[in-house]
């Protein structure tokens, strides 16, 4: 509930419908991050599959898409029908990424 969590991109690449990949960089609730190869306008709707098997689709509504300095474009939006199945999948990269920080010792965040 409190922070929002970071996602691998390794872990969560998908493939938009329209061409582009994306991977999540934060997901709070229905509110999500994605860095993107492509833009989107706000109101858009996108509909994406993840790289890895299983090929599950995943739908966003965007409300805000931004040019980064590296050519990418950082998306936020919000999930559209997002199954448990979907979200778990997500938390669980979530979950991944997280785990080797605690190995490190540092205990320093961004």
């Amino acid at each position: 509930m409190g922070a929002p969590l970071r996602v691998s991109r390794s872990a969560s690449q998908i493939a938009w419908s329209k061409g582009g990949k994306a991977s999540f960089v934060s997901v709070e609730g229905d509110a999500v991050v994605l860095r993107s190869t492509i833009p989107s306008p706000p109101g858009s709707r996108l509909e994406a599959t993840f790289v890895d098997a299983p090929p599950v689709v995943v739908k966003i509504k965007v409300h805000a898409s931004k040019r980064e300095d590296d050519g990418s474009f950082t998306i936020k939006g919000r999930f559209v029908d997002a199954s448990r199945a979907v979200r778990a999948r997500i938390i669980a990269s979530c979950a991944d990424d997280q785990a080797p920080a605690r190995e490190g010792g540092s205990g320093a965040s961004e």
